[in-house]
């Protein structure tokens, strides 16, 4: 149909603006950007509904066209969920491809994706989003040179037909229950032991990367551009109090996460869903930090997370030039929100005293006097304490020595304790 660049591809961008609502624009350009792209206009327009057959009107279309032959533009990047018709139809009325929001995003994953994981993961959900444009035929797929929307799976994939796309979906979707089978060991190790697990969420771009590597040490990539960390990195980190705790830097979230992103990246979000708290770092200086906090929040929903606590983290404050690093407290005197610069480290030692209050011991010491029926109670007891010692006489009473978190405590309601010093 058209040829494909191999590098330096000028964009021009479609944003329209429709009375259900809309995407950002400057959001947009920010995704353009961080895929490679070099965006030479921006078209815009309002419409009551998308047009079924190209997703904008006739006179945009003519308008749209004129742009991409005045630009010589390569790519035409839609600030919007397209179908595979009109994707179809827009790329042979204009002559060069088209690809929609989800399609961008997809690209941008490509390119971040360093992780064994990762890469399935990208993978399985640029299958399942090529999957629904087989329609378009084979033809336009025949020479892969990379570029916006056309990098991942791979040639071998890309010309296989249905059948065979859904063999692969269906590999890869084995390797990822396996590789969950993994994480779900190691997030139960950590709950045995009774370690604290911290997730750092928050809008792309907020600063969690370099916040992350100011609290562990850490060196993982950190940039000025959306998605610049795409697969998670665990680390543990020693408190004040000398009690420790998990942290874990996960992807950022935008306005709308596509759907397959979030089913295909399910199991690195676990790690936020199951945290025992949650970092929501919130980039200070955004002018709209307030919608942007709602944005983030709707998808911690979405992941089943928003029942978790969170510590607010304001970051970038060495912007605003007039905030000083504070911790901002509830009625109680516990941490709300803290004031940062992960870039300049200033406050960074506030973020370590309010993660202390909040991680502070909460640990007991009991002995624990079990009748032979009371195993399921012992089990429970393996599963979420620490079991110090035990002894099990003839009879088959058990004694044990445990050290339980205070939330577990009522699982003695009805089971003979004595309380234990240190």
């Amino acid at each position: 149909m058209f040829d494909r660049p191999d590098s330096g591809e000028r964009a021009v961008l479609v944003h329209l603006t429709f009375h259900s609502g809309q995407e950002d624009l400057l959001e947009l350009k920010e995704l353009a950007k961080s895929a490679g792209t070099d965006p030479v206009y921006v078209v815009t327009g309002s419409r009551h509904r998308p047009d079924p057959k190209y997703f904008v009107g006739t006179g945009k279309l003519e308008e749209l066209k004129s742009i991409v032959e005045s630009y010589e533009a390569d790519v035409v990047l839609f600030n919007h969920p397209l179908s595979p018709s009109q994707e179809r139809n827009l790329e042979g009325f204009l002559g060069v491809r088209v690809v929609d929001r989800n399609g961008l995003i997809l690209d941008i994953f490509a390119q971040r994706a360093q992780s064994f994981e990762g890469k399935l993961q990208v993978e399985l959900a640029q299958l399942k989003h090529l999957s629904t444009r087989l329609v378009r035929g084979w033809t336009h797929l025949e020479r892969q040179k990379g570029g916006i929307g056309l990098r991942g799976p791979g040639e071998t994939q890309l010309e296989t037909d249905r059948r065979l796309l859904a063999a692969r979906i269906k590999q890869i979707q084995q390797r990822l229950d396996k590789v969950d089978k993994q994480r779900h060991q190691g997030r139960s190790k950590r709950k045995k032991a009774e370690v604290p697990s911290v997730s750092l969420v928050g809008y792309t771009n907020a600063g969690k990367s370099t916040l992350f590597n100011q609290l562990t040490g850490a060196d993982i990539y950190a940039a000025d551009q959306l998605f610049a960390t795409l697969d998670p990195t665990l680390r543990s980190v020693q408190l004040a109090n000398n009690s420790e705790i998990v942290l874990a830097d996960t992807v950022g979230f935008i306005r709308h996460l596509p759907h397959e992103l979030v089913a295909a990246f399910k199991s690195t979000l676990q790690e936020a869903s199951e945290a025992d708290l949650l970092l929501h770092i919130i980039d200070a200086h955004s002018d709209d930090r307030d919608e942007i906090m709602r944005q983030v929040n709707k998808v911690l929903e979405e992941i089943g997370a928003d029942h978790i606590r969170q510590l607010e983290v304001f970051n970038k404050i060495d912007l605003l030039g007039n905030i000083a690093p504070h911790i901002d407290r509830d009625e109680a005197g516990k941490p709300l929100r803290v004031w940062l610069s992960a870039a300049t480290g200033a406050g960074v030692d506030l973020l370590y005293l309010a993660l202390t209050e909040l991680f502070e011991a909460t640990k007991v010491r009991k002995r624990c006097f079990l009748k032979p029926d009371e195993s399921a109670v012992r089990g429970k007891l393996f599963t979420c304490a620490k079991i110090i010692d035990e002894h099990i006489d003839d009879l088959g009473a058990s004694e044990l020595l445990v050290e339980i978190d205070v939330k577990h405590l009522g699982l003695l309601k009805f089971v003979q304790t004595e309380d234990v010093e240190g």
